[in-house]
């Protein structure tokens, strides 16, 4: 008896891991890649390093998924980060883990997991074929039309095509079209952990400036608080991005729609009294100098100006002359440097792509459609993205195997 035939389209760390456990249960399996090598995108992840998980809890794994994080509750039970680990290894991949609990290759380099991942396609006997899919279709089996003009069937179907990021990577969005037109939803597609554009001015003087160990929060229309977070973060000429920037973009998911402010805390291990303490004695030390030559110890070089234009304090003014009211509205204006948030920068500059294909049509334990039977889906094709630290990685292995093992 002829075996089961299942065609993959991506070949992605979701769609490799999917065609390679197809190939596990005995399945003749093909790997459909439009790009010339596999993994272009996983190449480039976590700037070439290749952040593959989080060690953290399964639990807090599910919380760093900020929409339908519990969805993935039954896989991530089935193949977390603990089975992804052990499975790197028998391939012979050794990892690491650093801050934050995020987990890298011992070598830094993600053509190490390329490497790995291609070994264990070819130990599964997976044909791989670089073509591109133009439509699907399902009249009794799955038929593919090709860019080649020619046209393949399956039994099975796996679409795990990515999102829209990245689109020099062949992530350009085809997924979604061949999902609608086999019958599914998909949700509004948005840019997730993405850079955010900032209205004031004085932000593109601060471009290349990092700031570490910084506070931030994002506030809605009615200054309620929706976000915080502690860490890194980096000016732009168009606004704000680094890894705390990126997760707000992913936690708060309108922020295109108007009225969100972005607050920094530039001194976040001080409390407003004791940073008054701190700029008193400053003051104290300067008391002859201008008020713009009394900043260096507290600010880095390129915010002095922002700070200084900000507080209204003439800059030419001598420290002794400065009153009570204009140092506290300094002090306060350090503990909430606010800024409007503009929007997100394009799809096009986003690490991957918040909405998908609707998960109240897919089976969260098989990653199988509810709609056409024989067809799943794994990765970002699905509408599932989680924070920066590993979680989008671990997505993508864990909805691939899901799928390879039930098809």
């Amino acid at each position: 008896m002829a075996k089961e035939k299942v065609i993959v389209i991506g070949g992605g760390p979701a769609g490799i891991m999917a065609a390679g456990k197809a190939a596990e249960q005995g399945k003749n399996v093909v790997l459909i890649e439009k790009n010339e090598k596999l993994g272009k995108k996983l190449f480039i992840t976590g700037k070439g390093r290749c952040n593959l998980t989080n060690a953290c809890p399964i639990e807090e794994m599910i919380q760093n998924i900020p929409v339908n994080g519990k969805f993935l509750r039954n896989a991530l039970f089935q193949f977390g980060n603990k089975e992804l680990v052990e499975f790197f290894d028998k391939l012979g991949l050794e990892t690491k883990v650093e801050r934050g609990e995020r987990v890298f290759p011992q070598s830094d380099k993600s053509s190490d997991v390329i490497k790995a991942l291609s070994r264990y396609l070819e130990q599964n006997q997976v044909e791989i074929l670089h073509q591109e899919v133009l439509r699907v279709a399902k009249p009794d089996r799955f038929v593919l039309y090709l860019a080649n003009q020619k046209k393949m069937e399956a039994d099975k179907l796996i679409i795990a095509t990515g999102g829209l990021s990245y689109p020099s990577t062949g992530s350009t969005g085809d997924g979604y079209d061949f999902a609608r037109s086999l019958g599914h939803t998909i949700t509004e597609l948005k840019p997730s952990l993405v850079p955010l554009e900032i209205k004031e001015k004085w932000v593109s003087g601060l471009t290349g400036l990092t700031l570490k160990n910084t506070g931030i929060c994002i506030k809605n229309q009615n200054q309620k608080k929706v976000y915080s977070d502690f860490g890194e973060m980096e000016f732009m000429p168009f606004g704000v991005s680094g890894p705390m920037v990126l997760s707000a973009s992913a936690a708060v998911r309108d922020l295109d729609a108007g009225g969100y402010s972005l607050w920094i805390d530039l001194k976040p291990a001080l409390s407003e009294e004791a940073l008054e303490a701190r700029v008193q004695k400053d003051f104290i030390k300067y008391s002859t100098l201008a008020f713009g030559k009394s900043l260096n110890d507290l600010l880095p070089q390129k915010m002095i100006p922002v700070i200084i234009e900000l507080s209204e304090i003439d800059d030419r003014k001598l420290v002794n002359q400065i009153r009570k009211e204009e140092r506290k509205r300094l002090v306060w204006l350090l503990k909430n440097l606010k800024m409007e948030i503009k929007g997100y920068r394009p799809v096009s500059e986003a690490i991957i792509t918040a909405g998908g294909v609707s998960l109240k049509e897919i089976n969260p334990k098989t990653m199988e459609s509810k709609i056409v039977p024989g067809l799943f889906f794994a990765g970002e094709v699905l509408d599932l993205d989680g924070y920066t630290g590993g979680f989008n990685l671990q997505i993508a292995f864990t909805t691939g195997v899901s799928a390879g093992v039930s098809c």
